[in-house]
């Protein structure tokens, strides 16, 4: 739905019904003081005391307009590009009475991105369907109920599907305040809180346990090595550069393993030769054979992902799974699938915990907004394409943000 004139005459009708019913349940002016006082005795934010369809339209003299850009999925594929569109005229949604409409700042790219495009999570689903995950941005625009909440000019953050888009409505109750709008707060809600709960749930840390964490560089990596550290665990993670392995270091990884240019097995073998306890695995194929063959007794390998074969028609890399039975019986180890989407009754004390470390000062956030990729910084929803290749090409060190610009008019 856009903003029309209908919309806009039907939002100011029922704000003044509203008004209207609210006086009728209220003493008389004169005996129960100024109307705002009808609120609980405090002057009202700004959307009770305006227009209700004034306010809606208008903050502080930047308009929001009747179209958007976002992305959408046209066609099933692992191929991103194949499979998304950039549309440039698409209505911008109105948010209900429970919703925030929010303009976003900053948007996530996922590994899991391709598996959505592919329509792997949700296979009734059939396109044209939005895409992204996660967002940050300000509320412009809420219904009534959530102003119970928030408030016009509010920083958020959100999880929700439909997040590369330059406004997206968002539920309130699914919405996270936020001081500021920045990136670093992005990386908390689907990568931090990955590691956080999966490590906490399936990984029983404790001190002196021995951890691997593969792709330890990326999103979700980086936020694995810093908890085991945190349970002062000793920490080895696999990586794809010096660069790379510098940055693990300065985080507390206390061995970096560069699979271009060492031998994985061979490192684990001859460093690790009682195995490692915990697995904090998100590659697959080859990766995730290596890190069986390296489980302690009694390990745990947790599989939060399996990027390598993500790209291909069947989601997976092949594995050795023929040998698998008898490799977990001879160790009575075992293999933990986590997956986000099951454990939402945990998410609200991560994240909680998460930002209280972050602003702390406690947990570091890197964020890539590929200033080293060739044709320069993500921004614009434009390149959100070259962003998910660059993950691809695992260039990465950090969760890949893109950020949405603002037209120079805009006072938001």
């Amino acid at each position: 739905m856009s903003f029309s004139a209908k919309s806009v005459a039907l939002l100011s009708c029922l704000a003044r019904r509203w008004w209207w019913r609210r006086r009728q349940q209220q003493p008389s002016c004169a005996a129960a003081g100024p109307p705002w006082s009808y609120f609980g005795g405090s002057r009202p934010r700004p959307i009770l005391d305006m227009s209700y369809s004034r306010h809606f339209l208008d903050f502080q003299g930047s308009s929001i307009p009747s179209s958007m850009k976002k992305l959408v999925v046209t066609k099933l594929s692992q191929n991103f590009r194949e499979a998304v569109t950039l549309q440039k005229d698409s209505p911008v949604p109105l948010p209900g009475d429970g919703d925030l409409l929010v303009r976003n700042r900053f948007v996530g790219i996922n590994a899991s991105d391709i598996n959505y495009s592919a329509g792997r999570y949700d296979a009734s689903v059939k396109p044209p369907f939005d895409i992204g995950f996660e967002g940050v941005g300000d509320v412009v625009a809420l219904g009534l109920s959530a102003s119970a909440d928030y408030t016009v000019g509010q920083a958020v953050a959100y999880v929700k599907a439909g997040s590369f888009a330059e406004y997206t409505v968002v539920p309130a109750k699914q919405a996270v305040p936020l001081p500021s709008a920045k990136p670093e707060f992005l990386t908390l809600m689907v990568s931090g809180a990955t590691a956080y709960i999966s490590l906490k749930e399936l990984g029983e840390l404790s001190e002196g346990k021995k951890v691997l964490v593969t792709a330890a560089a990326g999103g979700t990596g980086q936020f694995a090595v810093q908890l085991a550290k945190k349970a002062k665990c000793h920490v080895i993670g696999t990586c794809s550069s010096d660069e790379k392995g510098g940055f693990l270091k300065s985080i507390g990884c206390d061995r970096t393993i560069n699979y271009k240019t060492e031998n994985v097995e061979s490192v684990l073998r001859k460093d690790y030769p009682e195995g490692v306890d915990v697995v904090y695995e998100s590659v697959g194929g080859k990766m995730f054979d290596l890190a069986l063959n390296s489980l302690a007794t009694k390990g745990r390998l947790i599989v939060i992902g399996f990027i390598a074969g993500y790209q291909n028609p069947t989601g997976l890399q092949p594995i050795k799974a023929e040998l698998l039975p008898a490799k977990l019986l001879k160790k009575s180890a075992s293999i933990r699938g986590f997956f986000l989407n099951h454990y939402l009754s945990e998410y609200k004390m991560a994240l909680k915990d998460l930002l209280k470390m972050y602003e702390s000062g406690d947990l570091v956030c890197e964020v890539d907004f590929g200033d080293m990729s060739p044709e320069g910084k993500f921004t614009g929803l434009e390149s959100v394409f070259r962003a998910v290749d660059y993950m691809y090409m695992g260039k990465n060190i950090g969760k890949i943000v893109v950020e949405l610009p603002h037209s120079v008019n805009s006072k938001l």
